[in-house]
C-alpha cells in the first residue's frame, strides 16, 4: 500500500494520513508501570465471575485484558525522583489555583511534556524517556495532573470536563515554566488529554505523539470498565504499586471515582470524548497503536487517524498498552524522530 513503509528493526509499520476509550484500565495498568525487579503476577480473582457475566465480545476481551498479565510483564514501584540520578529534577508549580507536581531533565531547545494515564504520574509512567530521551535536543517534563501522584492535594475528581481541565492545566504549566511552545507525548489519558490541549491550543503545541488514546467510550468499554471498579478483587501484585502510591483507600476511591467519570461519555452523543475536536488539530501527529493492546481496539485509533487531518500512524505488531516501556528504546527513536 502507498506510504506504508518498514519501522526501524522491521517490528513495526507506518501508514501515512490520520484516532480511544481505552484509557488506563487499572486492573492491567501495572503491567504499564516501571520497576527494577520482574514479577509473575497471578490473574485478578474477579476474571472467572466478569467473564461469565458480560457479553461474547466483552467477555472475549476481558479475557484478552487479563492475559497480559503474566511473566515478564514490569510493575511499578513508587520511588523518589533521585531515582532518575542528579539530571532530573523535582519541583511544585502553583497553576489554576492547584501545586501541580512535575520531574525535569535535560537543556535542549525543544520543550517536551509527557502525559501520563490514569493514576498515573511522571515517575511511574515514563521512566525510560525521562532517563533515555535526547537531553541535548529536548527539555523534558513529566507531570502529575492534579489529584495524581504528588500533585496532591486536592484530591481527583472526575466533572464531565475533566479532560478539558488536565489539557488546561499542561499548557498552564509549561506556560508558567516559560517554555514558548511545546511538544507533546500523551499515554492513553494522558493522549486524550494531548488531544484536547492540541485542539485548543493550536499556536502553542508544536508536534504530538500519542499511543492508547480514545475519542469516544462505547458500551463495550463500559463494560470492561465496570470489571475492575472494585480494587479489593484484583491481585496483590497488580495492587500493590498503586497502593504503594496512594495508599489503599485513596487508591481504590480514586479508581471508582474514574469508572464513574469515564462513563459519563457514554451518554454524550456518539460517546464522545473529543471526537468534535480532532479537526481542530492542526500540528503533525504522530499516533503509534500496539497491536496486542488488550484495552484499546485497533479501530479507535484508525478513527483518530482518520481525523486527525495530515497524521501518522505507526503499529507495532508485538505492541500492548505499554509498548513505550515493553518496546522503549524503539519508542524512544520513534519519538525524537518525528519530534525533531
Amino acid at each position: 500500500m502507498a506510504g506504508r513503509m518498514r519501522a526501524r528493526g522491521g517490528r513495526g509499520r507506518t501508514r501515512g494520513g490520520r484516532w480511544p476509550g481505552a484509557c488506563v484500565l487499572a486492573a492491567v495498568r501495572a503491567h504499564g508501570l516501571r520497576e527494577t525487579r520482574r514479577m509473575r503476577p497471578p490473574r485478578p480473582s474477579f476474571a472467572p465471575t466478569m467473564a461469565a457475566t458480560l457479553g461474547g465480545r466483552a467477555a472475549r476481551r476481558l479475557r484478552l485484558l487479563l492475559s497480559a498479565l503474566k511473566p515478564g510483564i514490569q510493575v511499578p514501584r513508587a520511588g523518589p525522583a533521585a531515582a532518575f540520578g542528579s539530571s532530573v529534577t523535582s519541583a511544585k508549580a502553583e497553576v489554576n489555583g492547584v501545586h501541580l507536581h512535575y520531574l525535569r531533565t535535560g537543556d535542549g531547545e525543544h520543550a517536551v511534556l509527557l502525559l501520563p494515564g490514569m493514576l498515573g504520574s511522571g515517575e511511574t509512567d515514563f521512566g525510560p524517556q525521562i532517563e533515555k530521551l535526547n537531553k541535548r535536543l529536548f527539555t523534558v517534563v513529566a507531570w502529575d495532573p492534579r489529584g495524581y501522584g504528588h500533585s496532591r492535594p486536592p484530591d481527583r475528581d472526575f466533572p464531565v470536563d475533566f479532560f478539558e481541565r488536565d489539557a488546561k492545566d499542561a499548557v498552564d504549566l509549561m506556560k508558567t515554566l516559560k517554555f514558548k511552545k511545546v511538544s507533546l507525548l500523551g499515554w492513553s489519558d494522558g493522549g486524550i488529554t494531548a488531544l484536547i490541549a492540541a485542539a485548543r491550543y493550536p499556536s502553542y503545541v508544536s508536534k504530538m505523539v500519542i499511543w492508547g488514546a480514545n475519542a469516544y467510550v462505547t458500551e463495550q468499554d463500559t463494560e470492561i470498565y465496570q470489571g475492575i471498579r472494585d480494587v479489593s478483587k484484583w491481585s496483590e501484585r497488580t495492587r500493590k504499586p498503586l497502593e504503594a502510591l496512594y495508599g489503599f483507600d485513596y487508591f481504590a476511591r480514586t479508581c471508582e471515582k474514574w469508572v464513574d467519570g469515564i462513563e459519563q461519555f457514554k451518554h454524550l452523543p456518539d460517546g464522545s470524548i473529543c471526537r468534535d475536536l480532532l479537526p481542530l488539530v492542526q500540528c503533525p501527529t504522530l499516533i503509534i497503536h500496539g497491536e496486542k493492546d488488550p484495552l484499546v481496539p485497533r479501530f479507535h485509533a484508525d478513527f483518530l487517524h482518520r481525523h486527525v487531518r495530515g497524521s501518522r500512524l505507526h503499529l507495532m505488531p508485538e505492541g500492548k498498552h505499554n509498548l513505550h516501556l515493553r518496546f522503549a528504546d524503539e519508542f524512544n527513536k520513534l519519538a525524537e524522530d518525528f519530534l525533531q
